[in-house]
C-alpha cells in the first residue's frame, strides 16, 4: 500500500484508508480492524502520510517516506523503540534516524506519532508498495 493511500485523521486515533467520498466527508476505513465509518470535514482533517513531515533544522522538512525508509534499513542495528519509552530515548532514537531535526519544533508527541505509525505499517507488512516507486 502507498502512503499516498494511507490517512490520519485529526480526533481520531489510527490510521485509515478513504473508501469513497460523500458530501460533507469520506466514508474511511480502520486498517486495523476494517471498520468503516463517515467522518465529516467539518469536524475532521484528512491528512496522507505521503504528505507530511518531519522538521528539520536547515528550514527543509524531510518527508515520512524517507524517515520510513531509513527506519527500516537501520531496523537491525538500531531498532525502533517502543512508543512508551523514555522521553530521553525517543529523541536520541530521533537523533540516529535525522540527525538535523529542529530541537524546537519537533516534540516527544511527534516522535511516538511517528514511531506508533511506523510499528503499525511494519507490523501490517504495508511499505511494500512505495519501494518500487
Amino acid at each position: 500500500m502507498k502512503l499516498s493511500d494511507i490517512l490520519a485523521v485529526t480526533g481520531l486515533p489510527g490510521l485509515y484508508k478513504a473508501v469513497t467520498e460523500r458530501k460533507g466527508g469520506l466514508i474511511i476505513e480502520n486498517l486495523a480492524d476494517g471498520k468503516r465509518r463517515f467522518a465529516p470535514q467539518r469536524k475532521h482533517q484528512f491528512a496522507p502520510l505521503e504528505s507530511m513531515a518531519m522538521y528539520t533544522d536547515d528550514g527543509e522538512a524531510e518527508p515520512l517516506a524517507k524517515l520510513f525508509d531509513r527506519m527500516n534499513e537501520q531496523a537491525e542495528d538500531n531498532p525502533a523503540p517502543a512508543t512508551n519509552a523514555s522521553k530521553d530515548e525517543l529523541f536520541e532514537y530521533l537523533a540516529d534516524v535525522l540527525p538535523n531535526y529542529d530541537q524546537d519544533q519537533v516534540h516527544a508527541s511527534d516522535i511516538k506519532r511517528l514511531l506508533k505509525w511506523y510499528h503499525f505499517l511494519k507490523d501490517n507488512d504495508l511499505f511494500g508498495g512505495d519501494e518500487e516507486e
